[in-house]
């Protein structure tokens, strides 16, 4: 079992954007607000959450920016929130999301 807990080998910074949610399994469409990201992927505060590994496709809305990925929810936080991983992200999107990461470098 991973203890998330643990430091993180890559950094999740503080960074506050919408989020529309989607499990392509289920139709279940959720909205929430990201609280902190990272390369690998980001926590979401939302009251009702999905299960653990449940695949997701994500759209992330910033500003005037966009970033739309698969991904898989990692961990949950009964009533609170859910990490998730992201997945197979295509590389305009990998160029949104970097461009988002440069705001926290230096």
């Amino acid at each position: 079992m991973t203890d998330y807990g643990e430091k993180r080998v890559v950094p999740r910074f503080t960074f506050i954007a919408t989020v529309d949610i989607s499990d392509p399994e289920s139709g279940i469409r959720l909205s929430g607000r990201i609280s902190e990201i990272s390369r690998k992927g980001c926590y979401i505060d939302l009251l009702n959450t999905l299960p653990k590994d449940t695949p997701v496709q994500l759209r992330i809305t910033r500003d005037c920016g966009t970033f739309a990925t698969a991904g898989s929810v990692i961990y949950v936080l009964e009533r609170m929130g859910m990490g998730v991983v992201f997945s197979e992200i295509a590389p305009d999107q990998q160029n949104v999301l970097e461009s988002w990461l440069a705001e926290f470098s230096g």
